[in-house]
């Protein structure tokens, strides 16, 4: 299997009632060893959640017309943006996306894919930041963000029953100087 194989399509808030099974399907195949955690379980709610925001955005891989992973967020909400509680100074331009979710399913891990749904999804963004959360129980996924660019700037735990997750931001854009 090779990335190139891989069809990536986009889609937009106004597309979740059709994509929405797809989402669940891939999740549910990406976490099948885990769905009896019930922060997992609650994975509809964020699917609905997330794709509520006008500004969502989703980009979808197809593998002829089998879905093997996607990538979602939307433009986070000004002043609440998960690094802001962790730098000391906020960036000239605070404008912010919030990568939410990139999931790809066991069969296409380790094959380029998940890094192509993330530059989809982030490419034509008119945000000057990135921002994403990270179980800290997995380094590898950590370390993979990082070599993408993103820095670690603090943890932060946004329900009671999920992981204290890293908080890791990236420039979209080379900041100019003033």
């Amino acid at each position: 299997m090779t990335t190139t194989a891989v069809e990536l399509r986009r889609f937009g808030h106004q597309d979740l009632p059709a994509i929405r099974q797809t989402l669940l399907d891939v999740h549910a195949d990406a976490y099948a060893d885990e769905m009896d955690d019930e922060f997992n379980q609650r994975f509809p709610w964020f699917v609905d959640h997330w794709g509520g925001h006008p500004g969502f955005s989703c980009v979808i891989g197809y593998e002829s017309d089998e879905p093997v992973g996607f990538a979602y967020g939307s433009p986070a909400t000004p002043g609440r943006e998960w690094w802001r509680e962790h730098l000391s100074e906020p960036p000239a331009d605070d404008s912010t996306f919030s990568v939410s979710e990139l999931m790809v399913r066991p069969r296409w891990r380790k094959t380029g894919t998940a890094k192509r749904l993330h530059t989809a999804l982030l490419e034509d963004r008119p945000e000057a930041l990135a921002v994403l959360l990270v179980d800290p129980d997995h380094p590898k996924v950590q370390a993979l963000y990082e070599a993408w660019g993103y820095v670690k700037v603090g943890h932060r735990q946004p329900f009671p029953d999920s992981p204290n997750f890293a908080v890791m931001l990236r420039h979209l854009r080379v900041p100019t100087a003033c």
